[in-house]
This record gives structure tokens, sequence and C-alpha cells, in this order.
């Protein structure tokens, strides 16, 4: 029989207790895979024929130089080579390259991106290539990247500013604590030196000369390779290409009298004395410890470096499922915590475990997590423990194996892209799930053990912690490491206790419902069943993926039906009632009971409606849907009186560290503006906290998913009706109905959200004292859609928000060269779904730039609204818009999540009257007449419908300002007003803006997060994309 026929469970071992196969390297994959090197230029190319996405190609061109080799005058350089490629090459100019990808529908950064690395600068494109060329020409344009970009002083002139602004995002609290752990990890190597992002001098000032040679010194296609992933018909025919586009690209001559330089390797120095770090920073939002023990690079190229692998995934998820358990105690020494392995470099990955924890509370979380490391070298884990994360690593692999014909493409290619720079193997997923069943019952307690040794603080170890301000003392976290060293040494140590655990999530199995009625809609492909309770489910079979049931459902009555006074209470019902338990157990015990099962199951509370969201393998639907039937016959209650004060502490100190961050004092300035200081919309405060009503919490929540008859329900995937109407019937059936029956709530009688857009232009900054200026700016307009086309409206609404995203961006960054990225979007969330009126909401564009530049880029994006609601957009705009919304939608009919979100928007569509199909095919039938009907004129006149016309009529314009500290304005003489210099040479559009109105409210809720929302670093702060 052949593998792709052999079930997971019937997979053959491999022959692993021979010396000989032990050793011998992992193969490649060959299937449909064609592999070489060019004969003449020595380039490598990759091409994989894989069929999903359908009618897509995920392509690479690698170069194995990264911002390590740069020298002192260059440092910068690598990624700026980068940003450059798609501004011009030899045969583009003027960011062309951008245009074009964009017009086969390959959006900028989405699907056309770069990154850079301190090993590796990689240029990525995901492109259509259902259309005759279209592969060929984007193959050229990778082609170009290779030996072609131009680099001249005016196209680095144009570039300058966008590299500066990405420079300039990494320089808030996070930013600065990444970078300063960069640092101290890397001490004593090159590394330390060299991350990619650059110096802030070097970015202003390199001339293009320096940069012309870094990459007519690095850039050579001996260096290279190109990877092409994709639904091609044949493979030999890209390699064809390949050649064709690449073959006579030559390496650059060396300088008169000079060599090729060889890519140098550097490592680092192993230090057996501990390395501490005691970071302090002002806009810090969360405290945080942080132990890294590095090591060289870990190969993986034999079965027992595989076998090592393993052992190593496997134990860190055993500490990290303790960790879980710790930090649910009621008084736990951190909110969370997790050990992994990191690849610092290419030459340097380390072991670290990182936590959060309460303010003050550093040393704590510090001894506990070395206490439990001791205490697995001690002691070992249990077999309880080995068994769970056996079960968790073999449900993995055996989704991956079952799906091995739906791996997309971007995967692939991110796998070979690995080969290539460092050797990672790529044996494919049949003989990987072979190896892993084979080798994972061959791992014992004692293997996993070598994890917790890697992690002694003399193994090249250091430890940072992080606070907003110092209470900690490199002294105070020594005493720490030596008093746990002292308790390994001297026994002090238990073992762990693995603690009860329930047989089952559902004790008793409830009473199966019956089918009252079962319509079937051809359409939309899916039955409809009304369930003896109330409930509507509807089944819809799909063959997109093999071992995927998605699972949706809804029910009208939100956060809107709730008083004002208990708004807060409620509104954190789901953490309150996540803490205690919401499927019937505590969520440790949850974790245990849902080892090895492919099973999760979430829920919500929106203004409008209750959700509930899920994911299963079709094996364990069951699992899946008893979840679901614990959401609704659970109650969760608070039994003693401290069982929540780590959760409300957690609230607690949110809260206060948002005081912190100027950004979001900043989005509380907007929010406050935009929707007239609603509740619903306000932030949290202490006073918001000290009235929480737990017990009132819990009582909303246990009413909210209580109701079958109110839910209508979605499964979409591989589904047996067969075996799953049963589990249907017992789980969903069998949820009881409430007496007596609570509240029901129909769409059109809904409470509407308080808020209004207020009249006029306000113009706003948000003065914060910030340790680096930065500035955001979101300049936000009321949209207000009425009458009978409203559904029309929305549509259009869409359309709008993507032209002026690409407009402003082309203004502000691809003319002005002045920010990184620029978001245009809706929001329509504010209405009430009724049948009937029209939708109230916003569309709001921001970026972030030099604060200089701050108003006069504002008013440059004011400008560019305003020249497209005078003239509207070209021919060939809409072109663009029009082949982007039709990619983007080809890719979402793909994905079950988007043919689940069909059934649940027929039911949620205003035309629903009982008939689904109907209600589908009106929507469709809207969505093509505006496509059809999308023309400059048509799109010119949405733009003066959807927004205010004109647009400089009334908006509202918000500047996050840096402000020196009190003692620096005392000290410091003022500054006379200026213009930013690369802008000096346009004319002022409005006056400055007017005196703030008055101060930032303050608080939580909804504010984007800009300190360290998880405590392990960030890796990317040395991959800066394009």
């Amino acid at each position: 029989m052949a593998p792709s026929a052999v079930s997971f469970q019937s997979l053959e071992p491999l022959d692993v207790e021979s010396e000989q196969a032990r050793t011998a390297p992992l193969p490649l994959d060959a299937d449909g895979l064609a592999h070489g090197v060019l004969s003449g230029n020595k380039l490598t190319y990759y091409v994989k024929k894989n069929r999903r996405p359908s009618q897509r190609a995920a392509l690479a061109l690698v170069v194995n130089i990264g911002s390590v080799v740069e020298e002192e005058n260059e440092r910068g350089c690598a990624h700026i080579c980068e940003h450059l490629a798609f501004n011009a090459t030899k045969n583009y100019s003027n960011h062309d390259i951008v245009k074009f990808l964009e017009t086969i529908g390959a959006p900028f950064g989405a699907c056309q991106n770069a990154y850079t690395s301190a090993d590796e600068t990689v240029f990525e494109l995901f492109i259509p290539i259902d259309k005759p060329g279209l592969l060929s020409k984007a193959l050229s344009v990778l082609a170009e990247f290779s030996v072609e970009i131009r680099i001249s002083e005016a196209d680095l002139a144009k570039e300058r500013g966008v590299v500066l602004e990405e420079w300039r995002q990494h320089r808030d609290a996070t930013g600065r604590m990444q970078e300063a752990y960069w640092a101290l990890l890397t001490k004593g190597s090159r590394y330390a030196e060299r991350l990619p992002i650059g110096t802030e001098h070097i970015i202003k000032s390199v001339p293009a000369a320096v940069l012309q040679a870094f990459y007519r010194r690095w850039y050579r296609p001996e260096h290279m390779a190109v990877v092409a992933v994709g639904d091609f018909e044949d493979v030999q025919g890209v390699v064809q290409l390949i050649e064709e586009h690449f073959g006579e690209k030559a390496a650059f001559p060396p300088p008169p009298g000079q060599s090729h330089p060889s890519i140098p390797k550097f490592g680092f120095t192993p230090h057996s004395e501990l390395r501490v770090s005691t970071f302090a920073d002002s806009e810090s939002t969360s405290s945080a410890v942080l132990v890294s023990c590095k090591l060289p690079e870990q190969r993986i190229d034999t079965v027992a470096q595989y076998q090592a692998f393993l052992a190593h995934e496997m134990a860190h998820m055993a500490i990290n499922q303790r960790l879980f358990k710790i930090s649910r105690q009621n008084t736990p020494p951190f909110y969370s915590c997790e050990s992994g392995g990191q690849t610092i470099a290419r030459t340097i990955e380390s072991v670290t475990i990182s936590a959060s924890c309460q303010e003050g509370g550093t040393l704590p979380a510090l001894r506990a997590m070395l206490t439990e490391l001791a205490r697995i070298r001690v002691h070992g884990f249990s077999a309880r423990e080995v068994a769970v994360v056996r079960r968790l690593y073999l449900a993995d692999m055996e989704r991956a194996y079952i799906e091995r014909d739906q791996a997309l493409s971007d995967g692939l290619r991110a796998e070979y892209v690995q080969h290539y720079l460092t050797g990672e193997p790529v044996p494919g997923i049949v003989y990987e799930a072979r190896l892993a069943k084979t080798l994972l019952p061959l791992i014992t307690a004692e293997d996993m053990q070598a994890v917790a040794h890697a992690y002694r603080t003399h193994n090249s170890c250091v430890i940072k912690t992080v606070e907003h301000r110092a209470r900690t003392s490199e002294a105070a976290v020594r005493a720490v490491v030596a008093e746990v060293e002292a308790a390994e040494e001297g026994g002090a140590i238990g073992p762990w206790d693995d603690g009860d655990r329930p047989e089952s999530l559902v004790s008793v199995p409830p009473t199966p419902g019956s089918v009252t009625s079962r319509r079937e809609y051809p359409k939309l492909g899916g039955t409809e069943l009304t369930l003896s309770n109330g409930m509507r489910v509807f089944l819809k079979k799909t063959d997109l993926r093999d071992d995927q049931v998605l699972i949706g459902g809804f029910a009208y009555g939100g956060l809107s039906e709730i008083p004002p006074k208990d708004y807060h209470s409620v509104s954190m019902a789901a953490t309150i009632a996540g803490e205690l338990g919401v499927y019937g157990v505590k969520p440790v015990a949850l974790m245990e009971l849902l080892a090895g099962v492919r099973a999760e199951v979430g829920q919500s509370v929106s203004a409008y409606q209750r959700g509930v969201a899920g994911e299963a393998s079709p094996a364990d639907l069951e699992a899946a849907l008893q979840l679901v039937y614990q959401l609704f016959v659970t109650a969760p209650r608070p039994t003693h009186p401290d069982e929540l004060d780590t959760v409300m502490r957690m609230t607690r100190e949110a809260v206060k560290a948002q005081l912190r961050d100027p950004f979001t004092a900043f989005s509380n300035k907007v929010r406050a503006l935009n929707y007239g200081d609603s509740y619903f919309f306000r932030p949290m405060t202490d006073a918001d906290i000290d009235a929480v009503d737990p017990v009132k919490a819990c009582l909303a929540y246990t009413a909210a998913f209580q109701d079958p008859a109110s839910f209508t329900f979605v499964l979409v995937g591989t589904l047996d009706e067969e075996a799953a109407l049963p589990l249907v019937l017992q789980y969903l059936g069998g949820i009881p109905e409430p007496s007596p029956p609570p509240p029901r709530f129909e769409r059109d009688t809904l409470t509407q959200l308080p808020f209004n857009f207020p009249e006029g232009v306000i113009r706003e900054e948000v003065p914060q004292v910030m340790t680096a200026a930065q500035s955001t700016c979101q300049i936000t307009f009321p949209v207000v859609l009425d009458g009978a086309a409203v559904s029309h409206e929305v549509h259009w609404t869409m359309f709008a928000a993507m032209l002026l995203e690409q407009a402003i961006m082309r203004v502000l960054r691809f003319k002005h060269g002045q920010i990184y990225t620029v978001s245009v979007s809706p929001y329509l969330g504010g209405s009430r779904p009724s049948r009937s009126g029209g939708l109230r909401g916003d569309l709001a564009v921001s970026f972030s730039c030099d604060p200089d530049a701050a108003w006069t880029l504002v008013d440059l994006a004011l400008a560019e609204v305003a020249r497209l609601q005078e003239e509207g957009p070209s021919a060939d705009d809409c072109a663009t818009l029009l082949e982007l919304e039709k990619r983007a939608h080809e890719l979402s009919l793909q994905e079950n999540a988007s043919h689940r979100d069909f059934v649940l928007r027929a039911y949620q569509t205003r035309f629903y009257t009982g008939d689904l199909d109907a209600a589908h095919e009106t929507t469709e039938a809207i969505r093509a007449e505006v496509l059809a009907a999308v023309s400059p004129g048509t799109l010119l006149a949405a733009l003066r419908r959807v927004l205010p016309f004109p647009a400089s009529t009334q908006y509202t314009a918000v500047v996050l300002m840096p402000r020196p500290p009190f003692w620096r304005r005392l000290l410091s003489p003022s500054a006379p007003e200026g213009r930013h210099p690369a802008l000096a040479g346009l004319p002022p559009l409005t006056p400055s803006p007017p005196p703030l109105r008055g101060p930032a409210p303050l608080g939580l809720p909804g504010a984007p997060t800009a300190g360290p929302g998880s405590p392990v670093l960030d890796w990317r702060l040395a991959r800066n994309l394009k």
C-alpha cells in the first residue's frame, strides 16, 4: 500500500536501532521537488509542486548575508539594501515593482515583503499564477533583486525616512528592553553590535557609494537560492524559468587587487560566570524575568540528533505544563511563565525561560522558576507528565500527517529557505511522522531531564529583570540564585506533586435531544436542523481540510443590554469565569483532560452578540461538543474569598501600567473624542475595578450561555453526518432548557450603544513624556450609511478604505519617504444589527512618524483625501482594487473559516427571513453588483457619500507628541517652530493645531499594547520586515 493511503495509526516504524541507521543523514523529501545548482553562477534553486492554495506560488530569493558582515561604517546597510530593492532596479523605478505586483493581486506587505536578520536577507512574493506570464514576471523581479538593485543618492534620499521610521518604532519600551537583552546575550560576539536595523547615524548619513560597495561585495549568486513552491503544472518548466531569469546574472567583480570575500562565521565565547542585568524603563507596562542559557548551534542532521530534539521539545512542553499549574495557584509567584528553545543567531541557540509577574515580584518569580528547574534536575519528570506530553506531540504530528496534502505553500517555502541557510532537514511529513512515531516511545524521563541541566547558571547564562522602576539589584538576583543552588545541593527541594485530575469532561452523559425539523440548503451546501431544545444547527461538509471541523455559534443580546452601572462587572465576566472554570473543571484540570485531544472551544460576549467558536479534528468532535455542552450547563461561582485575588490584582496592575504607556493615553484620547466619552469605549479605572462584583459577573456569564433556543450553531469541515448527528443530538440537543426561560433578544429591539461623533473639525495633540521621541497620528472621519442600499454601501466603504490606504501610502511613503506604513480601517460595529435602519461608524487613517513631521503629514493625508473626493481614482487604481479584492476572495474560498462565515452571515444579514439560500444569494448578488459597478466615477461618488463631503469639514485628528520632562523644559530655551527638513519645500496646508481640549483619559480596555505583552523575548528584533 502506498504511504499516502496509510492511516497515521498504521504507519510502519523505521529502523532506528543500528548505529548506521542512527547516524545516517536525514533524507531530503524528493517528492515533487526539483533541487539543484545552476551550472554557471552557482545559484541554488528549490522548486516544489504543492496544490494549496490553488493557483498560487510562494517565491523567495534567499541571500545568505545579513547585518553581521557589515563593517562599522556600514551598520544597517544590509537592511537598507533590502528596502531599496522595492524602490528601484535596472528595469523598474519609483516603486514600479510594488505597483506591478499589486495589479496582479499581490498587496504590498502581505504578499510582497522581505526581512533582514543578522545572518540573512530574504525577499518573499506570494502571487497568483493562473494567467500566462505571471510567474515569469515575478521571477524576473527577484532576479533583478539579485544583482541589479539601483542604489543612487536620489534613491537613498527617498528611503532614509522610511528606514528611520522603522528604526524609531523600535524605540518604545519593548524595543529598548529587547535591544538591551540582545546586547547582554551576545556580549563579546560580533552579533552584539550588528542589529539589522542599524544605527540612527548611519541611516541618516551613509552615502550611496558605501551601500553600493556593500551590495557589490556580498550580493553574489553563489550566496543565493531561489525557492518556488506552488500549484505548478510542470516543475521542470519552473526550473527553466529560473535558469532563464537568473542564469546570466553574474557576481560583481571585486575591486582591483582584491578577491571576493568568503562568508565569515561568528560564534560566541562560552562563559561560566553568570551575567545579570536589572533593566528599568519608566514606560514598561509589565514586570518580567528572563533566564537564558546559550548553546552552540544544535544541528538536526541524523536520527540520533532528531531524537535529542524530540526529547528537548517534550521537556519544554512538560515544564510549561508545570509552570501553568503554578500560575493558577491562589497566590502564584508569576502570572505566566514559559520555557522554550530559541535561535538567537546562526551559531547561537539558547534555552530560555521567561515570566511576567506582579509589580515588585521579580525576585519571587525568579526563585520559583529556578526552583522548578532544580526540582526537575533532582527528581525528574513523572511518568504521568511524560505520557501527557507524548500524547500532545503525537496529536500535533497526526494532524500534520493527515493534512499532508493540504500544507500551505508559504510554510513549505520557509522550510526550504532554512534548508538552504542552515541545512535544517526537510524529510517530508510522511517520513517525519514515521520517525516521530518510532522515537517518541523510546524517549525517557531521563532524556527529557537534559533540558533542566542545560539551564545551569554556569552554562553561559544570563538573567534579566524588567521593571518600570528599579526595585531589584544585581546583588539581590545573585542572592536568589545562590539560595536556590544551596537548596538543590542540600536536598531541600522536594518532588513535584502531580495532583488529582477528573477522569472525563462529562461525568453523566446528557440525554440526547431529537430533530424537530430539517431543511436542505443546496446553494450553501448544507443542512439546517432544529433540535428539540430549540437550538438551530447547520451542518456543511467540505473537502478543504482533511482534519478540521470548525464550530461557530451566536445569539443576539450582548453588553449593550447591561445597565451602565453594571457594565464593568459584566465586561470582566469572561475573565472571572475563565479563572473559575467555564467547562465544569478548573483550567489546570482541563489542560490535562485535553492533552492529545485536537479540540478547542472559546466564547465571547460583544456589544450585541454572544458567540462560541471552536475547532476540532473529526476524530475529536465529541470532545469539542462536550466542551460546548459544559459551557451551557456550568455555573461558575467563587467558592472562597481569595480565589479571585490574582486575576483582580492582574487587572488592577494592568490598569496602572497603562498609565505609564504614552500610546494608551493617545488611544484613550482618540476614543474619547470619536465616541463622545461613551461608557462602552471608556477605559477602566481603579474605581471601576473597585466596583466589580464577581458574583454579579458570574451570574451574567451563566445567563449569557444558558438558553440553547437562543443560539444558532454552524459546523463546517470534514463532517460525516452519520457519525456527527448522534454527537450533535447528545451534546447540543442534550443541553437542558432553563426554567424559567431567560429573556430572549430580538435583533431589531436591541439596545443601541450610546456614541456620537463630534461635529466640525477637532485637531488635538496628546503630549506625553517619552524616553524616546515618537509620534502616532490618527485621522478619523464619521461614516453614516442610510437608505435602502445600506448593504451596498458597506461594500463601497470597504473599497473607499482600500483606495485611501493605497493612495496615502503612495504619498507619505513612496513620494515623501516619511512613514513605514499606513492603515485605513472602517469600523461599523457600533450600530445594532437590525434589519432596517442605517449604520454609523467611522473610518480611521493611522500612521507613525517623526514628531517634527507629524502635522505636516496629517495635512498631506487630508489633502490626498480631498484630491480623491474632487478628482476620483484613475482607471488603473480601480483595476488594481478589483484585482486585489478578487484574489483575496479566491483565497478565502479555500478555507473552511470562510464557508463557516458565509453561513453565519446568511443568518445575520438583514435579508434573512427564514430562507438561508435566499439570504446568501442576495448578499452575494449585492457584492457582485458593487464589483461590476466599480469605476472612477462610481468610486468618486462613493467617497463623497461614505465620508463627509468635503472631508475637511468634519474629522478628528489626534497626534501623540513627545514632551520633555518638566525639569528639562525649565532648563531648555524655547526652540523656534520649524518644519521637518524633508518637507520644508511644501507649503503649509492648515494652521497649527488648536490648544488641547482637556487632559487625555487614562485606563485600559481596548487600548493597543505598547509594552511587552509576553515576557518572552521577541527575536524579530533581529528580523526587520520591509
